[in-house]
């Protein structure tokens, strides 16, 4: 596992997903048989890796990644790293015939990302990416509704999606300097359109097209060592989707924006039979014999309460860390040949849409994806 002294690797991948099965006993199938993961943890930095090992009851960790792909105990690779840092390390684990799980994206960029996916194929190791969204409660809910025909024909998505990241002038940052960075894969775009991309692919439909303006709303923050540093990445993007279907999708994503709605990430959806609004875990509901009847009148004061006629949808909350299911679906897929098809290709789609949506704030227009095998 490299790279999981960072706050997600920490907390999402080894302490909540393999501290997590490994204290449950590990992962069995329906024949009885059964795996147990060994893990151990890879860094640059000595000290925090020696905390971590300390703090999560792993004490196998080293500095040396080189080293430890040499070692046939260990059957497969995980990278968390910064984004520039994995190509690098993704490419070595499958060149020593490691199977491959990685945080999105996979690359910095388009080309290396379906260069990794080629030669994990040609290696003949699984792999696969981190799509962790899928399996938040609130999305396995929207699938429910989507197919149970709730919905009617789905006519369009809209999603928000974003907080108020502090600077760090009075109060510290929440999330790491290089975020902000350009140089240093940095950037809203590139983060948040790989969600958006497989989110939209997995419920919706295919992503066709994308119109998308990204903004450096705040000029300069601070970062780790208390040093006033120039933001060279956007930090909010406006988005657009076109799905094969007809769906149209919108997000906002931002991290300059201070949340007044259900959750950090809503996702309405609207259909000719209902709508659904969906936060990380709870679902409202509105359909057709619900839906109020307004008239457009700003001279008097409203009488309609606009959230009176939305009804929690499946309120039952007995839903897995979504990081650990994929966990243990993609173990299953490497100790069974279970089947996993969130492999490298789908980390690379996640990448061409981003580059889309940057190539089209550039170019002020919208950028049709093409089709990939």
């Amino acid at each position: 596992m490299n790279g999981v002294t960072g706050r997600m690797g920490t907390n999402q991948h080894l302490i909540r997903s393999i501290i997590a099965i490994i204290n449950q006993g590990g992962i069995c199938d329906d024949k009885g048989r059964c795996i147990m993961p060994e893990p151990a943890l890879v860094g640059r930095n000595k000290d925090k890796l020696k905390k971590l090992a300390e703090a999560s009851g792993c004490n196998n960790y080293t500095t040396d990644l080189e080293d430890l792909l040499k070692d046939p105990n260990y059957q497969v690779y995980f990278d968390a790293q910064i984004t520039k840092l994995r190509y690098d390390a993704i490419k070595a684990a499958i060149l020593s015939g490691k199977h491959i799980y990685c945080e999105k994206p996979s690359a910095a960029n388009l080309a290396s990302a379906l260069e990794l996916y080629n030669l994990a194929v040609k290696a003949g190791v699984k792999h696969g990416i981190v799509q962790d969204k899928l399996w938040l409660p609130g999305i396995q809910k929207l699938i429910k509704l989507r197919d149970s025909g709730f919905f009617g024909r789905i006519l369009s998505v809209k999603g928000d999606f974003g907080y108020w990241v502090f600077e760090g002038f009075t109060i510290p940052s929440q999330r790491p300097s290089w975020n902000y960075r350009k140089e240093e894969g940095g950037g809203i775009i590139i983060d948040m359109l790989c969600h958006w991309r497989y989110l939209l692919d997995n419920l919706f439909g295919n992503v066709k097209s994308v119109c998308c303006l990204g903004a450096s709303h705040i000029p300069e923050r601070v970062d780790e060592s208390g040093s006033v540093y120039s933001c060279t990445a956007e930090d909010a993007a406006y988005a657009l989707f076109e799905l094969k279907g007809g769906i149209i999708a919108q997000f906002n994503s931002s991290w300059v924006s201070r949340v007044r709605r259900d959750d950090l990430l809503v996702i309405q959806v609207d259909g000719t039979k209902g709508s659904a609004v969906a936060g990380l875990r709870d679902v409202y509901i509105q359909d057709y014999d619900s839906t109020p009847k307004p008239v457009w009148n700003p001279d008097v004061p409203k009488n309609i309460d606009y959230f009176e006629d939305w009804k929690p949808a499946y309120e039952e909350n007995n839903y897995d860390n979504a990081f650990k299911i994929q966990w243990e679906l993609f173990l299953r897929h490497v100790a069974w040949d279970e089947p996993f098809r969130w492999n490298l290709m789908e980390g690379a789609k996640g990448l061409q849409l981003a580059e889309a949506g940057q190539r089209s704030w550039k170019e002020k227009r919208w950028i049709d994806l093409e089709e990939l095998a």
